[in-house]
């Protein structure tokens, strides 16, 4: 076996430390079959610490449990330094490499002059994770860089809940939307409740309200959201005091259409009619000029219905 030199001190500010000038690999190594191979723990400094000049300054292995994991009060749960190679590398088949938790700072903070501050790969499953109770589960800052880079064979991002950005955002590529008209939130008459589907005409100071008259030239599109089809852009959404519903101005939507002023057939251009809410064939040209509200795109025989129609108003 090799000689170990341990030099160390009354002023030597560490719990355990091991240093080896032989030829042998480890400064500490510990090895456990149910528990943690090495452990440790600071109330102001690093539990373990590990600094290597040219290898990893702190590698941990586990094939069920965390490779290392940290836990820090108010500091930093796991830190790791390496001159030219990983400061932190953590490996496990099953779970996490690497878990850090904290209760006011960061769980893992990885800082790098030129490479990458953190570093995750999986198999199976995420390559680096974060969660937070009321905080940012992951977080990325540069100063002239990019925060946060995703690259993947499929996706390289997917959020599950709402997106908010501050910023511009800057598409090299398409723009793919699975739903699909384009709407705007218009404010809708406090009095008036209104479904999906419905035709939807301005009132006197404004404000949208469910059309009741044949050909008016008043009209402003149909309640975005009926059938199958739902918005895929809704313009001007924001928070008011008021009742705001999203108006279908271009694409595809469902309208509530009545045939009792006359079969529909596919390509028909639809009107308001006497029916509230409700289009109709456009019979007469010249009362339907700026009162057209889209072509049907299904036909209609007789009642009413939902129908799908490709709005274009005229």
């Amino acid at each position: 076996m090799k000689e170990f030199t341990n030099e160390i001190s009354d002023t030597t500010p560490a719990a355990i430390k091991g240093e080896n000038k032989a030829e042998a690999k480890f400064g500490v190594w510990g090895v456990c079959a149910t528990g943690h191979g090495v452990h440790g723990d600071s109330t102001t400094n690093h539990g373990v610490h590990g600094e290597s000049v040219g290898g990893r300054g702190v590698v941990g292995n586990s094939q069920t449990f965390f490779g290392v994991s940290g836990s820090s009060a108010s500091g930093i749960g796991v830190s790791g330094e390496s001159a030219s190679n990983v400061g932190v590398l953590g490996k496990s088949p099953h779970s996490f490499g690497v878990q850090g938790v904290s209760e006011t700072n960061h769980g893992v903070h990885g800082d790098s002059v030129s490479g990458r501050g953190v570093q995750g790969k999986s198999q199976t499953f995420f390559g680096v994770s974060g969660s937070s109770e009321s905080g940012i589960g992951v977080g990325g800052e540069s100063t002239n860089g990019i925060g946060v880079f995703g690259k993947g064979g499929a996706l390289a991002g997917r959020f599950e809940g709402q997106v908010e950005i501050t910023g511009n955002v800057l598409v090299g590529g398409d723009i793919n939307l699975p739903n699909a008209d384009c709407a705007e939130d218009f404010d809708i008459d406090e009095s008036t409740v209104v479904e999906p589907g419905t035709v939807m005409v301005l009132n006197h100071v404004g404000a949208l309200t469910p059309s009741a008259h044949a050909y008016d030239r008043r009209v402003a599109g149909v309640v975005s959201g009926a059938g199958t089809y739902k918005p895929g852009i809704v313009l001007d959404r924001r928070q008011t005091p008021g009742n705001r519903q999203p108006i279908a101005l271009l694409g595809k939507v469902y309208c509530k259409v009545d045939a009792t002023y006359g079969a529909i057939e596919v390509g028909d251009l639809l009107t308001s009619s006497p029916t509230p809410g409700h289009a109709m064939r456009a019979d007469e040209p010249l009362k339907a000029f700026g009162s057209v509200i889209g072509k049907a795109l299904r036909p209609l025989r007789d009642g009413q219905a939902l129908v799908p129609i490709l709005i274009a108003l005229q």
